[in-house]
């Protein structure tokens, strides 16, 4: 061996350095996995890798710019998420479970000179439900506290003087909870749908006096394998769509997987894309969903009018606007929602008729910002943009949401151009495109049919075309 070793270049040493460290860190990854797969049922192969990264990187607290909360939801209880945490106190360092703690312990905990702690946060409903105003300041600690040098400014009172002290805020912070967190904890998070077993499932019981020693074993695995590390990191190039917040939350776990190297690379990424397209599928804001609706109502309409803008919103299917805090919305509050998104009510002329009511051309920067199916910034929706700007706003109907011609690329609703998330419908022998956003809007209208299934009242319409000729059922 040693005579292999001296006819060896420096050149060599180092590759076999490498390739040793590698075999480690893989090693490492894999003990992580299998154990937290053993205990907790996870919903998909992303999830348990995502969790897995996370474990790892709070050992590395050190080298991050930010680090992503870590967040177990279901909507009903006994669906794995306080096991989740129980298992990960086991392979993090300095973990402090906390369940309904006072803001000033966990000040001092995450404050403490030895060392930044990894809070495992169960019963999270419980801080952000409708007792939250009590809780405004472990809101404002867990908010802060992703981000390197965040620190949390106090004043303290010793006698009769008063100063101010600053603790710091920055900690790994995993939660566990029913329902959703507010936006502002959910786009810093790692967001994991746990699910309730079934019958068929099954996983092994954990008990922490029995798994606690190899839970020690796996820990001292990851931190033997951090102190390795050097403090010069090759960040790494993101996937597509893992971009402004999601790269902050995903960076420290992508940087961990290739570090390691291997097939790990290439699983952390697969799970970055997983996991924030599953979190684009959220419940959007109530503003997010006014747009998505006026959106999905003005079709091809140049302007709106107020009342008939808001008739159209409270007849949709399932829809918010009918009973907001037990009464419908009305022009002022369609207003007061809009006007955040620089939107205006204004004077517009629909045929012969001026009244108060909305300009397509208003909606279409918000439209293209936060609605989820706008057509991306192409050369065509660009082009499409500058000449609704362009055309007049005199339109001869308001009660009718037309609907464009549909071919290959365009949504029969709306006609923007398909993004990969709408639906496909068949509608005779014909193809049709919908944007998700717009498939509830549609549904709601009578159906298409070809002319020769027409009523003959509807030879009143010879110039509609076959395809986008809409009757009521028979």
């Amino acid at each position: 061996m040693s005579i292999a070793l001296s006819s060896m270049t420096n050149a060599d040493l180092d590759r076999k350095i490498i390739e040793q460290e590698a075999r480690q860190g893989d090693l490492m990854l894999r003990a992580v996995y299998e154990f937290l797969g053993r205990f907790v049922l996870y919903p998909s192969e992303h999830a348990q890798t995502a969790h897995t990264l996370w474990c790892v990187h709070t050992h590395l607290m050190h080298l991050w710019d930010t680090t992503p909360r870590l967040a177990f939801l279901s909507p009903e209880p006994a669906s794995g998420k306080s096991r989740a945490l129980e298992v990960t106190e086991l392979l993090v360092p300095n973990a402090v479970m906390a369940v309904n703690v006072s803001p000033a312990y966990l000040f001092r905990k995450v404050g403490s000179e030895d060392g930044p702690p990894t809070i495992l946060f169960d019963e999270i409903d419980t801080v952000f439900g409708p007792k939250a105003r009590e809780n405004e300041e472990i809101r404002g600690l867990l908010n802060a506290g992703h981000r390197r040098d965040a620190v949390a400014g106090r004043c303290v009172v010793h006698g009769k003087t008063v100063s101010t002290e600053e603790i710091p805020a920055y900690a790994a912070v995993a939660l566990a909870g029913l329902g959703w967190l507010p936006d502002t904890i959910m786009s810093r998070s790692v967001v994991i749908h746990m699910r309730r077993r079934h019958r068929g499932e099954h996983i092994e019981p954990f008990r922490r006096r029995i798994h606690v020693v190899k839970g020690n074993e796996v820990r001292s695995l990851i931190a033997i394998w951090a102190q390795a590390q050097s403090r010069e990191i090759a960040w790494p190039e993101l996937p597509r769509g893992v971009e402004d917040r999601d790269a902050d939350v995903w960076e420290s776990l992508i940087t961990v997987a290739d570090m390691v190297g291997g097939d790990w690379a290439a699983r952390a990424r697969a799970a970055a894309v997983s996991l924030v397209s599953d979190g684009r599928d959220r419940e959007a804001s109530l503003g997010v969903r006014l747009l998505m609706d006026t959106k999905a109502i003005f079709g091809d309409s140049t302007a709106l009018f107020t009342k008939s803008l808001l008739q159209q919103l409270i007849a949709l299917d399932e829809s918010q606007w009918g009973d907001l805090r037990g009464k419908p919305l009305d022009e002022r509050g369609l207003a007061h929602r809009l006007r955040q998104y620089s939107i205006q009510s204004r004077q517009v002329r629909i045929g012969d008729v001026t009244l108060k009511g909305y300009r397509r051309e208003d909606f279409l920067d918000a439209w293209k910002r936060y609605a989820p199916s706008y057509p991306d910034n192409s050369e065509t929706s660009d082009t499409n943009e500058k000449k609704q700007l362009n055309q007049p706003h005199d339109v001869s109907d308001v009660s009718d949401v037309s609907v464009p011609t549909a071919h290959s690329g365009e949504c029969v609703q709306c006609g923007g151009e398909i993004d990969g998330t709408e639906c496909r419908h068949l509608i005779g022998e014909r193809t049709v495109w919908l944007h998700p956003a717009c498939e509830r809007f549609f549904q709601s209208n009578p159906p298409l049919v070809p002319r020769s299934d027409r009523l003959p009242a509807d030879d009143s319409y010879p110039d509609m075309p076959d395809f986008l000729y809409r009757r009521a059922q028979p």
